[in-house]
């Protein structure tokens, strides 16, 4: 699994810490009792490679609980971390088995600890391998410091498999939201890229027909320019009449002049944020609008749109329009912002949009303020 650190919202890096903390608790405090045996060693020398051998161990440990919850991380770099929490964990077996030898099982409790960690490391199967490798080799430690045998199994196998069950199910959560988030990015996407197909199937249509007629004129009058001049200057000048027309139908399908249903606008508009995540309200009294104020209110209901999936990390959206004698008032509201920089409102698409607006006598503004993002549009309409 694998998303960028950009796009994770407030949410999951909430859900992320608060998985990090809670394995973190239930791994870690395994490592307490192995800390006993430190207290029970009279042996300086060994006390000292005891206390060397849980500390590196511990910062290891450390370094793979973070890489688990830390899916944008590279899988070189996590394989480094692996690698390197294996060595730790071998040389423990010399730094730490003699700790306490027979008057505590200082490493069978780290190898509980050990055997807690390999359902964040490993596949089941590879995962089951590892524990009972770590078992042997509590019983071996144990029989080499003169302790129990029967105790280092109980610890490393049944402490070690309870720590392993928990930190599965934790894992298995977090994997869960992960592919949560990561299906409602691939939902904003698919709306995106089915949007600029029916833009471009809405084009096709439009030029199609008369490029062909262009195309066939031209040729028209290039065979005829030698034979009948007159007649191929009408057919070139119909050419040039063909391509204004189609070049001022563009322009209309660009500027969004013809006609568009703003309630089927809205109605998408929200399906497409509720299916990303994003809880969104409308308040939409305005009744029925002019053909050109509906355009200019759906051009900027997509950008607005568009700019809540891909440029914010919004839990809610609010959208409003309201008419006022005549103007028309459309605002469109989000909590995505944060402590992110304000966006800039008239770069990129908000920008040709606001220029559009002034040349029809409208006007489009942006504020933001303790955390929401506000985008409000203003379109003159007669009576």
């Amino acid at each position: 699994m694998t998303v960028g650190a950009t796009d994770t919202d407030r949410r999951l890096r909430r859900a992320r810490r608060v998985a990090l903390a809670s394995l973190v608790a239930s791994v870690g405090s395994a490592l307490l009792l192995p800390g006993i045996g430190l207290t029970r060693e009279p042996d300086p020398l060994r006390l000292a490679l005891g206390a060397t051998g849980l500390v590196a161990f511990a910062a290891a440990q450390a370094a793979v609980l973070h890489a688990a919850v830390t899916p944008w991380l590279g899988q070189r770099r996590r394989r480094r971390l692996h690698t390197a929490f294996a060595v730790v964990a071998v040389a423990t077996v010399p730094l730490i088995g003699p700790v306490a030898a027979g008057a505590w099982p200082t490493w069978a409790w780290l190898g509980a600890s050990l055997v807690g960690m390999t359902p964040l490391l490993l596949r089941p199967r590879p995962a089951l391998a590892v524990a009972a490798a770590v078992v042997a080799v509590a019983v071996a430690v144990a029989g080499w410091t003169g302790g129990s045998a029967a105790a280092a199994v109980v610890i490393a196998g049944g402490v070690g498999a309870g720590i392993a069950a928990v930190n599965g199910v934790q894992v298995w959560f977090w994997d869960l939201l992960v592919a949560a988030r990561q299906g409602q990015q691939a939902r904003a996407r698919l709306a995106a890229a089915e949007e600029r197909l029916r833009f471009a199937r809405d084009v096709h249509d439009l030029l199609g027909h008369d490029l062909t007629v262009i195309a066939l004129k031209a040729e028209l009058a290039a065979r005829l320019a030698p034979v009948d001049a007159g007649r191929a200057g009408r057919e070139a000048a119909e050419v040039q009449r063909l391509a204004g027309t189609a070049l001022h139908r563009v322009r209309e399908a660009v500027h969004g002049y013809r006609a568009v249903d703003l309630g089927e606008q809205l109605a998408a508009v929200t399906e497409v944020l509720r299916s990303c995540g994003v809880r969104c309200d409308v308040d939409a009294a305005a009744g029925e609008l002019p053909a050109e104020a509906a355009a200019e209110l759906a051009a900027v209901l997509r950008e607005a749109a568009t700019n809540v999936l891909r440029h914010s990390r919004a839990n809610w959206c609010r959208i409003g329009i309201v008419r006022e004698d005549d103007a028309v008032t459309m605002t469109v509201s989000n909590d995505g912002v944060g402590d992110a920089r304000e966006p800039d409102g008239h770069s990129h698409g908000l920008r040709g949009l606001a220029e559009r607006l002034a040349a029809a006598g409208g006007g489009l503004r942006v504020r933001c303020e303790s955390g929401v993002f506000t985008l409000a549009v203003t379109v003159p309409v007669s009576r």
